[in-house]
C-alpha cells in the first residue's frame, strides 16, 4: 500500500487524534487547576504576580476588559475552553504564561543603546549583548504607570526590568507556594540551564513538565517590528487581522537580560477561527501533528512542537487562501507534509508575525536531518503510516 484514502484518515481522526485529545484535555485540566491554585498564593504573598485565572482577556485591570472579553468569547465560539495562559507544546510539555501586575500604559520607544552591567549590578568593560530578532530590552520609562515595586533593586537595574531577576523572584514564590498550597507531592521544581521555571507535575495520568514564564501582557499594542498583516496578503482578512491586533502581545521573560515577543492571544484566534469557510485546515493540522508525535519526531523534548507546526500552517494559509485550496484533506495533508519537510531539510523556519527571525537557528540539526529523513520515508509510501 503506497497511498490512502479519505477513509484511513477519518480512520486516523476518529481514534489517534480523539484520543490524543481527550488525553491532552484531561491532563490540561490538572494541570490548570494546580497552576491557578499555585499562582494565586504567589500573587497574594507578591502583588506583581497575577495567578493565572487572571491571564490575557481576564484581567480585569486592563483597558476595556469587558469589550475585549466579548470579542474574544466570540471568536473563538468555545474552541479554546482552556485558560489562554497555557499553551501545550507536547502532550507532555507545557509552557505557562504567568502574567504580571503594576505595569501600565506601555507605549513603544527609542531604547537606549549600550547596557555595561552584569545581573548582580556591577560594571562591565564592554556592553552585553543586543538582543535578538524576537528579544528587546524593557525600560521602566516605556511605561506610563509604574508601581514603586517595580522599580526595586530585586528586579531592576539602571532602569531595565530585568527578565533574569523577575524569574528569580518568581522562582523563590513559587518555592514557598508548593509549599503553602501543600502540593509537594504533585509539584516539584527542575534543575534548569538559563532563567526559566521548570516544574514537573503529576497527574493522574502521567507526569508532564511545565515552564513558567513571567509575562508582561500588552493589549492594545503591537510591536513596530512585527510588519503584519503584509501587504497584498488574502488570508487573514484585513479586518480579521485588525481585530487580532487589537489583542496586543506579551514580553516573556525567557532569558537573562531580553524579552521575548509573543502573538499567543494573536496565534490562538487565528487557530480558533481557522475554518470558518468550511475548510479541513485544522483537521489537516491534527493528522500532521499525529505524526509527528507518533513517527516523525517523538520525545518529551522534540525540536519541533506544535508551536512550530501551527506557525507552518499560518504560511500555509497565507500561501493558499482560498476555500477550494482547502477541500481535499488528502491533498492538504501531502502538502502540509512536504512544507515541514522542506523546513526541516532547510534547516528554516520563519516566525509568522517577525519573518526576519528563523524558529530553527538553535536547533539540534542532526534531530532536523533525522526528522526529514523519516518524512521523506512517509511521502514514498504514505499508506504505510495512515490506515
Amino acid at each position: 500500500m503506497t497511498d490512502f484514502t479519505e477513509e484511513d484518515l477519518d480512520h486516523v481522526l476518529q481514534n489517534q487524534v480523539d484520543l490524543r485529545h481527550r488525553l491532552v484535555s484531561k491532563t490540561m485540566e490538572e494541570v490548570q487547576k494546580i497552576m491557578k491554585d499555585l499562582t494565586a498564593e504567589v500573587s497574594v504573598k507578591d502583588t506583581r504576580f497575577l495567578s493565572i485565572a487572571n491571564s490575557g482577556v481576564h484581567n480585569d485591570n486592563i483597558k476595556d476588559q469587558p469589550a475585549l472579553l466579548s470579542k474574544w468569547t466570540a471568536l473563538l465560539r468555545g474552541r479554546c475552553a482552556f485558560n489562554p495562559a497555557i499553551q501545550v507544546l507536547t502532550p507532555t510539555l507545557f509552557l505557562i504564561s504567568v502574567p504580571v501586575k503594576g505595569l501600565m500604559g506601555y507605549k513603544e520607544r527609542r531604547t537606549h543603546q549600550w547596557r555595561y552591567y552584569t545581573l548582580s549590578g556591577s560594571r562591565l568593560l564592554s556592553p552585553v549583548r543586543e538582543p535578538e530578532k524576537l528579544h528587546q530590552w524593557l525600560e521602566l520609562e516605556s511605561f506610563a504607570n509604574a508601581t514603586q515595586e517595580w522599580q526595586d533593586a530585586t528586579v531592576a537595574i539602571e532602569g531595565d526590568i530585568v527578565p533574569a531577576k523577575v524569574v528569580t523572584v518568581f522562582r523563590e514564590q513559587l518555592e514557598e507556594a508548593i509549599k503553602s498550597c501543600s502540593l509537594s507531592s504533585k509539584v516539584s521544581i527542575l534543575d534548569s540551564a538559563g532563567s526559566v521555571v521548570r516544574v514537573a507535575v503529576e497527574t493522574s495520568e502521567m507526569q508532564v513538565e511545565a515552564e513558567l514564564v513571567p509575562t508582561v501582557e500588552l493589549m492594545h499594542s503591537w510591536p513596530k517590528k512585527a510588519r503584519w498583516p503584509r501587504l497584498l496578503q488574502r488570508w487573514p482578512s484585513a479586518e480579521r487581522a485588525r481585530c487580532i491586533k487589537s489583542f496586543g502581545f506579551n514580553l516573556m521573560a525567557t532569558s537573562n537580560y531580553h524579552w521575548l515577543l509573543s502573538f499567543s492571544r494573536a496565534e490562538q484566534v487565528l487557530l480558533g477561527s481557522i475554518d470558518e469557510d468550511g475548510g479541513c485546515r485544522r483537521r489537516c493540522y491534527r493528522i500532521v501533528r499525529q505524526l509527528k508525535e507518533d513517527v516523525w519526531c517523538p520525545g518529551n523534548k522534540p525540536v519541533i512542537t506544535a508551536y512550530h507546526l501551527q506557525t507552518l500552517l499560518f504560511w500555509n494559509c497565507e500561501k493558499y487562501p482560498g476555500v477550494r485550496d482547502w477541500k481535499n484533506l488528502h491533498e492538504s495533508v501531502l502538502r502540509l507534509a512536504k512544507k515541514l519537510h522542506k523546513c526541516a531539510s532547510q534547516r528554516y523556519l520563519r516566525h509568522y508575525f517577525i519573518r526576519s527571525h528563523n524558529l530553527l537557528k538553535y536547533t539540534n540539526t542532526n534531530e532536523l536531518d533525522d526528522m526529514a529523513k523519516k518524512i521523506t520515508e512517509f511521502l514514498e509510501k504514505p499508506g504505510t503510516y495512515i490506515h
